[in-house]
This record gives C-alpha cells, sequence and structure tokens, in this order.
C-alpha cells in the first residue's frame, strides 16, 4: 500500500489539502485528512506537492508504420517518457491498411502494446468501407472495450476517406454508441498545392505548411462538423491548429451540436519560423500535419481551451529521427509527419498556461486528463482522485524548472522540439496502478506493466445524444 501525505489534491473542480491511500490492487482507497498509515504501507511525503490524476494523452502514434517508416518509440518507451512527465495513459491509433480488416489490425496492436509500463487504450481508424468494417466497428465495440474511430480527410491514396466514408462510419458509430475523431484537412486540396509546390521547383521542408494553410483545415472542419450534424452525431475533431477550425467548433457548440476539440501542446507555443531554419534537418524535425501555424492562431486555441470551446490536449506522438526524416531530402511530401512530445505536454501546459495566468490549476488538469476521461467515457476511473479510481496519479511541482533537452528526454528520438526551452512546473513522483514508477528523475518502469483500458459505449454525452435524436 501507498500513503501520499501532506499534499494538495487538485482536480478539474477543486483543490484542498488532503491525504490519499492507494492499496495493493492499484486502485484509491480513501481521500481525507490525516490518513491512518496501514501496517507496512509506503509513506510518500508531498509536502509543498500537488497531487493530481496522471495525465491521459488521448493522441499518440507508437510504432507505427507510416510514410515508409515505423515511428522510433515503441510502447515500452514511449510510455516510459510519458510517465517522466506524468502522463499513466495513452490512447493510440490502430492504423489498419487500407482494405485489410479492423480487427486484425486492433489485434496486432494489442500485441505491441504489451510492452508498456503504463495503461493505454486505443481508437481504431476506419481507412475504407465495406461489409466487413461495419462488421467489425460492432466486434470492437463489443467485446473489444473500443469505443473511438478515426477518420483521415487527408494523405489522399493513403488514409484519406471521403464523405460518403464518413457519412457511412459516423451514423454506423452512432448506432453503436461510439465516437468519430477526425483529422480535419482537405486532402484534396493539400494534394493540388503538393504537386503545384513540386512543379515550382519548392522541394524542401519550407513548401511543407504551404501545402496545408490554414483554410483547408478550417474548411475540412465545418464540412465534417456539418456531416455530424446532418447525422445528429457528436464527434471529435483532433489537433486543432487554426483559428479558422476554432471557430466552426466554437459556433457548432453555440447551435448545441455536440463537438469536441483536441488541441496538441505544440501548437500552442511553436510557430511556422521553424520552417525558415537554414538547416534543412531543423526545418524537417518540424514537418508534421497540421503544421505549425503563424503565431496569430495561438491566440485562438489558447482562448479556445480558456473557454471550454476546446476540451483536452494531446501531443500526436509520433517519432521519426534523422535518418527517417532523410527520406523526404530531396522531396518535402515524403517526409515522414511526426514530432515527439508525450514527455513534456504538461510541463509546457503548466508553464505556458498556469504560470501565465491563461488556465486556473483545475483547467489545467480538466485538458490534460478529467476531460479526456470523460469524453471517452472512462471516468471517475481515470482523471479523478477518488475513491475507487485507478491509482493513477503525479505530484506535481509547481515551482520547480528544468531545461529540455534531447541529452536527457526518455524518448527515443535523437531531437526535441523543445529544445532548449525552461519549464517551471514538473512531476516530482508518477504512480501508475498505485507503483511509484518515476521518483525525482529516477525511472523506476517494468515492461508490460501497463494495462489494456477497455472504453465503453454510450458515454453519459452519448446516452444525451441518442435521447435527442429519438425525441426529435
Amino acid at each position: 500500500m501507498l500513503l501520499i501525505r501532506g499534499g494538495t489534491v487538485v482536480t478539474a473542480e477543486t483543490s484542498q489539502s488532503s491525504d490519499v491511500l492507494c492499496d495493493d490492487e492499484g486502485k484509491i482507497s480513501a481521500v481525507g485528512h490525516n490518513l491512518e498509515a496501514p501496517s507496512g504501507c509506503t509513506i510518500l511525503d508531498a509536502g509543498g506537492l500537488l497531487v493530481m490524476p496522471g495525465g491521459i494523452d488521448p493522441h499518440t502514434h507508437m510504432e507505427m508504420p507510416f510514410m515508409g517508416s515505423i515511428a522510433s518509440d515503441d510502447f515500452y518507451t514511449g510510455t516510459s517518457a510519458g510517465v517522466a512527465g506524468g502522463t499513466t495513459t495513452i490512447i493510440d491509433f490502430v492504423i489498419p491498411e487500407r482494405g485489410t480488416s479492423l480487427l486484425d489490425a486492433w489485434k496486432e496492436w494489442r500485441r505491441k502494446g504489451e510492452k508498456a509500463v503504463s495503461d493505454y487504450s486505443f481508437h481504431v481508424a476506419v481507412t475504407h468501407w465495406d461489409e466487413k468494417v461495419h462488421e467489425d466497428m460492432a466486434t470492437l465495440t463489443r467485446e473489444c472495450g473500443v469505443n473511438s474511430f478515426k477518420h483521415f480527410m487527408a494523405y489522399k491514396n493513403a488514409l484519406m476517406v471521403d464523405d460518403d466514408v464518413l457519412l457511412r462510419s459516423i451514423s454506423r458509430a452512432l448506432e453503436l454508441g461510439a465516437l468519430c475523431n477526425v483529422h480535419a484537412e482537405n486532402g484534396d486540396a493539400v494534394a493540388y498545392l503538393q504537386a503545384d509546390l513540386l512543379k515550382r521547383g519548392m522541394t524542401g521542408p519550407e513548401a511543407h505548411p504551404l501545402s496545408r494553410p490554414a483554410s483547408v483545415e478550417g474548411e475540412a472542419a465545418q464540412r465534417v462538423i456539418a456531416i455530424a450534424g446532418l447525422l445528429g452525431a457528436p464527434i471529435y475533431i483532433v489537433h486543432v491548429s487554426t483559428e479558422e477550425a476554432t471557430a466552426a467548433i466554437a459556433a457548432a457548440r453555440a447551435r448545441g451540436q455536440r463537438v469536441y476539440g483536441e488541441v496538441l501542446a505544440q501548437h500552442l507555443v511553436i510557430d511556422d519560423s521553424v520552417y525558415a531554419d537554414p538547416n534543412w534537418l531543423g526545418a524537417a524535425q518540424h514537418v508534421m500535419s497540421p503544421p505549425f501555424r503563424p503565431k496569430r492562431h495561438q491566440k485562438a486555441l489558447w482562448a479556445g481551451l480558456a473557454s471550454g470551446q476546446l476540451q483536452t490536449t494531446a501531443t500526436d506522438h509520433c517519432c521519426f529521427c534523422a535518418g527517417q526524416k532523410e527520406q523526404g531530402l530531396n522531396d518535402f511530401t515524403k517526409i515522414p509527419n511526426g514530432t515527439p512530445g508525450i514527455e513534456d505536454r504538461m510541463s509546457v501546459l503548466w508553464h505556458h498556461g498556469v504560470r501565465s495566468g491563461r488556465l486556473t490549476p483545475q483547467e489545467f488538469v480538466a485538458v490534460t486528463s478529467t476531460n479526456t476521461a470523460k469524453i471517452f467515457n472512462i471516468h471517475p476511473r481515470k482523471g479523478s482522485v477518488s475513491a475507487g479510481a485507478d491509482a493513477d496519479l503525479v505530484l506535481w511541482d509547481p515551482a520547480a524548472s528544468r531545461t529540455v533537452s534531447a541529452a536527457t528526454h526518455h524518448q527515443n528520438v535523437d531531437y526535441n522540439i523543445y529544445e532548449g526551452m525552461t519549464l517551471t512546473g514538473l512531476a516530482r513522483y508518477t504512480i501508475s496502478s498505485g507503483k511509484i514508477v518515476w521518483a525525482n528523475g529516477d525511472l523506476r518502469v517494468t515492461r508490460g506493466a501497463g494495462k489494456y483500458v477497455e472504453r465503453p459505449c454510450f458515454s453519459p454525452d452519448m446516452q444525451a445524444t441518442m435521447q435527442r435524436k429519438n425525441l426529435s
């Protein structure tokens, strides 16, 4: 057993001095003042620290095959880096090859996930449509604990689906009580712009953001919101990076539509000036989609988080080392898209969010953990500090600082997009299933200790959606 004594428990709703007792089954057994330590219990002094729910990253890609490479972080190294930064649960993406079985792909990702040191779950991508996909979606929701399906409106001739697939898949998910996630970029427009830029001799990474301007995200966000509205279905838009998409989400929510928006920590603090780096590799290391945007978009993203129009923060953690990025040395469209970030998300959000006054500590907990748990129907098991919840906790030092460096991070990649950034606010201790897995810089993880988290369908929000639809 583990007794966390003398800390300030911060949840998405409250902040108060309390002790937290974790049992040997990996659950929180009690939260209260001056709890008695059971015989043989380990006592952890949390004086001066904030005791918060462990972070939940709803958007990662561990060992993902993509654009001719495989992401360099696997479920062992990636979740290890996560706990070093205070993240105790990830929701990764199963990406079936086009025309293959969703269920078979889920089984493959389950095998990959067995290496995880902390808890994990899966969204499953729909990359095509046929009767087998229709059947697999039912099996995944009813037997495999999947309650969300991903759709790419980008990556033409690879992962992209058209409006017909979106209509069929969103409708099927609604029937099953599942939520659809969407990467909102107009893939036809991106492909057209990429071809035009290459034709004009623009082959370097500086062309990447030019091929994916803010308008292609704004248009796609509006279109999928309209499709979901037509069907009366909720929708979750991943990695919102623009003022246009943020406004589209806010407008839909004002109409009463259930639309959720996710923001990446890196889009909040890094702008498109990185693509002007004269060092090819320095610019290529920042090639991800959506790309980094002009700084003006950051104001809208922060405002969206503060107002509740955007609900979650993620990383889209997808690492490719220098040699992998160099696959696109002569053609920017062949640079594997993705950046690291799982280890630094929490500190970035605290430093630039809470310390700047943009977010309260309670809002920080909401956007890094609790809101994700609620949207994907694993609350209060996750995202809470309460009796019966999983003992996934982070003991946060709001005053301690560190300087980010690839030389010291735990991510299995040879660069860090936050290199040299000094951040105040860090995880002193991370607890996963009642076990200390990170202690003042000491990583104490066990390969395979992470559990697969089943997420039931028909969340409270989904139940309300169905009731409204049935009454209309």
